[in-house]
């Protein structure tokens, strides 16, 4: 049993320090993670903030700053994961898939290895917070950071079950972008969603990174008066609900995704 785990554990690092060094190796990928929160936050946010924010009671691109966070993991895990439909469509994972590890192995790795260019973005993002003098929130805003893990599984289980209905890699680019950015705009990533009503209201519930966001906005508004203005639902019930999805989404999606790799 104790060589089984070392086995899988080491298969998994080292998938994982294969995808890490794809990304080293390629500096475009890096930057684009560095220029994104500037184009988010930087422009379109400082637009938001100067034109509509004003009534708010709170500070909006402080709000944006911990949207952007929980955006800029987990999407970047759902089209981190995306990319093994092309490694499988150029034979780069067959060598992956005939080993002998769990296919949870090879799976974990490619979301830990993913998850390594979704954390350069949240450097951008502080260097952005940094500029346009956002306040931090002191300890407030590294309780955040020491959730991100979470946002990268929960993002990437999305991008699992995606991977295993997706079957060539164009249909995988146009689809996750589509998967994509109903995630960033009806969570509440970019623009407050508390008042929400009808069918935007039912979408945003229905949408996995709103709980992710709201676990995010939770922590860093603890103990302050805009908790309840701002917070949708309990930490205990965010938590619950991420912890269903990334469970429910990586079974089912590696069953897929294994399914659909051997019938090719």
């Amino acid at each position: 049993m104790i060589a089984v785990w070392r086995r899988e554990t080491n298969a998994t690092a080292a998938i994982a320090a294969r995808d890490i060094t794809k990304s080293l190796k390629n500096p475009t990928l890096l930057i684009v993670s560095l220029i994104m929160p500037l184009l988010f936050m930087g422009i379109l946010g400082g637009s938001l903030n100067q034109n509509m924010a004003g009534g708010l009671g709170f500070n909006f691109l402080q709000f944006m700053m911990i949207g952007m966070i929980v955006n800029s993991t987990f999407t970047g895990l759902i089209t981190g994961m995306s990319s093994l439909i092309e490694e499988r469509d150029q034979n780069l994972t067959q060598e992956l898939f005939v080993s002998p590890i769990s296919r949870y192995s090879i799976i974990i790795g490619k979301m830990i290895g993913s998850s390594f260019t979704s954390l350069i973005g949240l450097i951008g993002i502080l260097i952005v917070a940094a500029v346009m003098g956002i306040p931090l929130g002191g300890w407030h805003i590294v309780y955040v950071f020491l959730l991100t893990p979470l946002f990268c599984l929960v993002g990437g289980s999305l991008g699992i079950l995606f991977i295993g209905i997706v079957n060539d890699s164009k249909t995988a680019d146009i689809g996750s972008m589509m998967l994509i950015m109903p995630q960033m705009f009806l969570a509440g990533a970019l623009t407050p969603i508390q008042h929400s009503t009808g069918i935007l209201a039912f979408l945003a519930k229905l949408m996995r990174m709103t709980y992710c966001i709201d676990l995010a906005r939770a922590v860093f508004y603890a103990g302050t008066p805009m908790y309840d203005q701002i917070v949708l639902n309990s930490p205990a019930l965010n938590l619950t609900v991420m912890a269903a999805i990334f469970v429910l989404f990586t079974v089912v999606g590696t069953m897929l995704f294994v399914r659909s790799d051997k019938n090719r």
